[in-house]
């Protein structure tokens, strides 16, 4: 006998039986009597409802937009309130035509509304609170399984349903894959993958709140954290599902070896950026220049650091070349970072009174240090046709950048030497052309007819 064949055919007449319990239930309900009635009264309300939604829903938007100074969850709670009101309406109908049928006639009689009713409300309260995930696609996946769950377990067709769900089925040998398991496992892990994020980032939001700890080991300890929070996560869900780990020890040696030989690079990076957040060379905000990239440190990740740059332009460099190439790190121990210029005056001028100025220009820009240490200017060399002076200065924030600050520096010169006409030479060259004399040169030019 073919197994898959009889698979197939098992699974067809699962789903046939199936398809004819759902289409009893559905002809029970509209049976002449109290159960028609009620369904004839449920449609009525969603009518009802629908049409209460369309009057309500402008006058509640026109109604939120004048609340000036409400706090934002508020605000979102009303969003809220306004993508939901037909069914918060038909929620409200609902409930008060039960409690009036239960005071009026037999509780029979009004069994079908109140579990629309109740259905209603239990819809209203999983997708405000599916609000909680923010991510979108997430908050949908989580808000239809609830609804579905919640729905199966009120019309109290969770047994049929889990039944149906485990005999379709698939075998392999001794291996038995159901819908159930599978649907199972995808909850199970989900949830958990969801209770595990939450924590990681209230841990992660506590650390950083806390300034004892460096801003390397702020990111080491979240990494860390992490990566057990969802490794739990995910162990504890192999188990809840009834999945044997031990039974993967050799394919997880397999797995070893083949990171060890394939993704050297990869182990590499992760190793250097442990060390690098262990021994705190480099930290987020750092300024740092390696190679011919220079900016700030932005963030620190497993495989790489990201750098931004004063263009705007953000570099991720490994973190294995941090640690074997030379770096430059701008705010490693203090933020204090020494400029030097480079500029030269004639010989005609007075080099003292070129120093006073110089540091007279620099001690007038914004951003340069004049106290604890101040603008200074030296003689550095007799030039061709200068005199060269070196003018050094401090600052202590490069993060603002280097460039602006040094052009404002030149600036500031340019100012004050042209005020007390100091001259900035630059090289002249006399050309002289060979072959042809003083006379020939002077003498004047041809005549034409006249």
């Amino acid at each position: 006998m073919d197994p898959v064949k009889d698979t197939t055919t098992s699974l067809i007449q699962t789903i046939s039986l199936f398809w004819q319990q759902v289409m009893d239930q559905i002809g029970w309900i509209f049976l002449p009597g109290w159960r028609q009635y009620q369904a004839m009264a449920v449609l009525g309300l969603i009518l009802l409802a629908w049409g209460l939604g369309r009057i309500t829903r402008p006058r509640l938007q026109a109604w939120a937009r004048a609340r000036d100074g409400w706090p934002k969850w508020q605000l979102r709670l009303l969003v809220q309130v306004r993508r939901r009101l037909t069914l918060i309406w038909f929620a409200a109908l609902a409930w008060l035509v039960y409690l009036v049928l239960q005071q009026i006639t037999w509780p029979s009689r009004s069994y079908m509304i109140g579990v629309a009713a109740t259905l209603a409300t239990v819809w209203v309260a999983i997708g405000m609170a599916a609000q909680l995930v923010r991510n979108r696609s997430l908050r949908r996946i989580v808000s239809w399984m609830l609804w579905i769950y919640a729905t199966l377990y009120f019309l109290n067709a969770v047994d049929e349903i889990t039944g149906f769900l485990d005999r379709l089925a698939f075998e392999f040998g001794e291996t038995r894959i159901s819908a159930l398991t599978v649907i199972t496992a995808l909850v199970v892990v989900g949830a958990l993958l969801g209770v595990a994020r939450l924590l990681s980032r209230l841990f992660t939001a506590n650390v950083r709140r806390n300034q004892d700890i460096s801003p390397s080991m702020q990111v080491l300890t979240t990494k860390a954290v992490q990566i057990l929070v969802y490794g739990l996560a995910l162990y504890i869900g192999a188990q809840a599902i009834g999945l044997d780990l031990t039974g993967l020890a050799f394919l997880y040696g397999i797995i070893g070896v083949g990171l060890g030989f394939g993704l050297q690079t990869v182990v590499s990076n992760l190793v250097s950026g442990v060390i690098i957040l262990l021994d705190k060379s480099i930290k987020p905000g750092d300024v740092i220049s390696l190679g011919d990239t220079f900016g700030w440190i932005e963030s620190l990740s497993a495989r790489y650091v990201s750098v931004k740059t004063r263009e705007g332009l953000e570099y991720l460099i490994p973190n294995e070349d941090l640690i074997a190439n030379q770096v430059v790190n701008w705010t490693h121990s203090n933020q204090l970072v020494r400029l030097d210029i480079h500029f030269g005056t004639a010989y005609d001028d007075d080099p003292h009174q070129v120093r006073a100025l110089a540091i007279q220009a620099a001690s007038g820009v914004d951003r340069v240090l004049v106290s604890p240490n101040a603008p200074v200017c030296h003689i550095v060399g007799f030039g061709d046709s200068s005199v060269d002076y070196i003018l050094r200065f401090w600052i202590r924030d490069p993060t603002a950048g280097l460039t602006n600050v040094r052009g404002n520096v030149y600036l500031a010169l340019w100012d004050v030497f042209k005020e007390h006409r100091i001259s900035i030479p630059f090289p002249q060259r006399e050309v002289r052309l060979l072959g042809q004399s003083d006379d020939r040169q002077d003498a004047p030019s041809k005549a034409g007819p006249g």
